[in-house]
């Protein structure tokens, strides 16, 4: 009864979360996707509790609710600007659950492999039950498990701490590898390999083998994300979503726990597709993204002939009044000002002036793909006026202004014309192309990537500098 109860349930959070995937590709329905998502995951975790094997009920509520109250209170705390290292930390934590689930695995398998070796007669409860029932061939296959989830889960962990660190600025953004560069690496993978076969064939000592193989998963996770650069970071944080479904999965076989499985494999895969069309769209090599061996030292950037122009609130009101199409290009800038209201606001007043509005939105816009998508929803900007690259790049040359919030290096011309550019070959929005542009920035420094940008001494161009919110502001009393 218990095994048939948990199967199904199991099956109908599969199905709810594939849905929820599924939902999440469109903004129309990613709200009702999130709540497939939720009544999913409780329908899990209730199965899981009270399916086979299982114990310790108390305990797991106690836990159950520190978790639960820890990420209420983070989700409070949290603001919009710093979801992408928050979603970097929640890697780090599932790869550190699937190092922790295997050492407990093993601790377990030992236990019953003493037991059988005395010829002592037991009755194990909970995990080590299930391994009891294991014959030698289901033993072995659980021991390369254990091995590839303490992997996979050690280089997340590592690798979303120093995503983690990049991303909220304590780490510097620019590429950095030890002497030896990606031959450590290989030499670390190699070492790995060898030492995961004496511990699935049983030679030497089980746990010190666990225990060196962590220890050089972290090394990799760590080497392999600090020699990325900071302009790289969204697809790093893709990947890494995926690395952490793929060590989920490695726990679902381990504790042979189909719906892990499942879960899994779907976060993994999905990941990997997000990562593989981030890729394209920043022109970068699929798999040069996964050993880390992009972002880093190119030839002499091209010099940048004239000047940067600055313009005031009554310079930009004047070209919007006077513009017949405007098209807005939101950045990670416009999250730190938390300025979507504000340009929201602005949008409404051109429209009902008969304008015609739309936004251009990078694939990696901000520090996570669909970061801008969120905040101009969170402000209500309609769905219709919010465009994908490919979609608006055409109309650029006939367009009246252009305004550019917070963005640098999606809008460089750099990645076009100069192929010594950290971001040469990269699709950027063709903004110079439109008949003016307004770029609102703070002052005068680089972008993410730390690279210079031609836009802003390009003629047709002019600096709106300031706070966002404040810059944009300042506009709305002077927009009919």
């Amino acid at each position: 009864m218990e095994y048939g109860f948990t199967t199904a349930a199991y099956v109908v959070a599969s199905v709810l979360f594939i849905l929820s995937l599924g939902g999440l590709s469109g903004q129309e329905s990613a709200k009702r996707a999130i709540w497939y998502g939720i009544v999913g995951m409780a329908l899990a975790v209730l199965a899981t509790l009270f399916g086979p094997g299982a114990g310790n009920w108390l305990l797991s509520v106690v836990m159950i609710a520190i978790g639960g109250a820890i990420g209420w209170v983070v989700a409070k705390r949290v603001q919009m600007t710093e979801m992408p290292q928050l979603v970097a930390a929640m890697h780090s934590l599932v790869g550190l659950a699937a190092v922790f689930v295997g050492f407990n695995a093993q601790i377990e398998l030992g236990r019953v492999m003493r037991a059988r070796a005395e010829g002592v007669v037991q009755e194990f409860t909970g995990f080590a039950a299930i391994l009891a029932h294991k014959t030698p061939a289901e033993i072995a296959m659980l021991k390369i498990e254990v091995f590839l989830g303490i992997f996979i889960g050690a280089v997340t962990f590592t690798g979303s701490v120093v995503a983690f660190g990049k991303l909220a600025g304590r780490v510097d953004g620019k590429p950095k590898k030890l002497p030896g560069g990606h031959m450590l690496n290989a030499g670390a993978l190699a070492l790995s390999v060898l030492l995961g076969i004496l511990y699935c064939t049983g030679v030497g000592p089980a746990i010190l083998w666990l225990i060196l193989i962590t220890l050089l998963a972290f090394f990799i996770g760590y080497h392999l994300i600090m020699g990325i650069g900071g302009a790289d970071m969204p697809v790093v944080v893709s990947m890494l979503n995926s690395y952490s479904g793929w060590a989920a999965a490695m726990i679902g076989f381990t504790l042979s726990n189909d719906l892990l499985i499942v879960t899994g494999a779907l976060v993994g895969s999905s990941g990997a597709i997000l990562s593989y069309i981030m890729c394209k769209a920043m022109n970068r090599n699929f798999v040069s993204v996964i050993l880390g061996g992009f972002g880093g030292e190119t030839g002499p950037a091209a010099e940048i002939e004239g000047e940067q122009v600055a313009i005031d609130a009554d310079g930009v009101a004047t070209a919007l009044n006077e513009a017949d199409s405007v098209i807005i290009v939101p950045g990670y800038g416009m999250a730190v000002a938390q300025a979507q209201q504000a340009v929201s606001e602005l949008v409404r007043k051109l429209r009902a002036a008969g304008k015609e509005v739309r936004f251009a939105i990078h694939p990696v816009a901000g520090r996570l793909p669909g970061h801008m998508n969120v905040l101009l929803a969170e402000a209500k900007v309609p769905y219709d006026i919010v465009l994908e690259m490919d979609e608006i790049n055409d109309d650029f040359p006939n367009t009246d202004v252009v305004i550019i919030i917070g963005s640098n290096d999606i809008v460089n011309p750099a990645a076009q014309d100069d192929p010594n550019s950290p971001i040469a070959g990269m699709p950027v929005l063709e903004v110079w192309k439109a008949k003016q542009v307004f770029v609102s920035k703070r002052g005068q420094g680089t972008g993410y990537s730390g690279i210079e940008n031609p836009l802003f001494f390009k003629e047709n161009t002019r600096m709106f500098y300031g706070d966002a919110k404040d810059s944009v502001n300042k506009l709305l009393p002077m927009v009919d």
